[in-house]
């Protein structure tokens, strides 16, 4: 943690929705001209899209149907944690691109699904925003999670979960509903030991429940609206958190435990812009005073 150099980590699983949290923050940056330096988790797996394909099908005949994205095997832990680590000291460090699709890859002339070059990241940056897989995990080797200033965990319940990485995967990658499913089971495992503890170090949670039923996710057509679900917001540590101002400011929220609050789908981000927005004003006056500004 580092007053001089914030950072802020989204964490959540493939599908949990972690990308419409980033947006968020992007709006709140671009509002309060902050310049923040972004990385994205796949940038730290280990391999890229044609050899972990061939790492796979290699598992797959020694028996291991567990290989996946999620665990230690298959990620740079320890650089992810040299990265928030460096950045806390000196406002810099190493990271990567990972090129998703062909417009991602075609201004560096590179095939989709492989890495860029390392590079140095964040020289004159106000603050360091993590968005991906891991961005709190914690084993006997490496503590991603103490060098975040503000963790926040996605995690929708799991069938919806499941429902939104399936229509994702299908929709949007083009994969089959079974190819998707032997991911899912596949995956389970490490979604056991390394995606799920890392929301027991987050400050905030964000975990939409559908008020729909999803009891087979599996055959699920679309997604639950926003106006089908609720979300449950989480805070570690309650201390701060203006709980009278976000009720009277949230049309419908009410809270169902001294540190959760709920708020119907549609205002998830109404909630985001509300209870962040104080979060990165205080660590730029925090960060302007360890430099010497105020």
């Amino acid at each position: 943690m580092s007053e001089r150099h914030p950072i802020i980590a989204i964490t959540g699983s493939s599908g949990a929705g972690t990308s419409s949290v980033t947006r968020t923050f992007e709006n709140i940056f671009r509002r309060e001209r902050v310049l923040a330096a972004i990385v994205e988790g796949d940038s730290f797996h280990r391999f890229d899209r044609k050899e972990m394909r061939l790492r796979q099908a290699e598992a797959e005949k020694t028996g291991d149907k567990h290989f996946s994205h999620f665990g230690p095997a298959n990620n740079l832990f320890a650089e992810l944690e040299q990265l928030f680590a460096t950045y806390a000291k000196t406002g810099s460090g190493k990271s990567r691109k990972y090129l998703h699709d062909p417009v991602e890859a075609a201004p560096y002339k590179q095939e989709p699904g492989t890495f860029t070059a390392w590079e140095d990241i964040g020289q004159d940056t106000d603050l360091l925003f993590y968005e991906g897989l891991h961005g709190a995990v914690v084993t006997p080797e490496v503590n991603i999670a103490r060098h975040a200033d503000l963790l926040i965990g996605v995690v929708p319940v799991i069938n919806l979960e499941w429902i939104q990485k399936l229509w994702r995967d299908k929709h949007v990658r083009g994969y089959s509903a079974e190819a998707v499913t032997d991911t899912i089971l596949r995956r389970m495992p490490d979604y056991v030991n390394y995606i799920v503890p890392q929301f027991a170090h987050t400050h905030v949670n964000f975990q939409r429940v559908p008020v729909v039923d999803t009891s087979d996710p599996f055959i699920a057509r679309d997604i639950p609206s926003a106006d089908e679900s609720m979300v449950v917001i989480r805070f570690a540590n309650p201390k701060g958190i203006d709980f009278p101002y976000l009720l009277n400011m949230i049309n419908g929220a009410w809270m169902s435990r001294a540190n959760t609050v709920v708020v119907p789908g549609g205002k998830m981000e109404l909630a985001m812009q509300l209870i962040f927005t104080p979060f990165v004003w205080r660590m730029m006056e925090r960060r302007k005073r360890a430099s010497g500004a105020l």
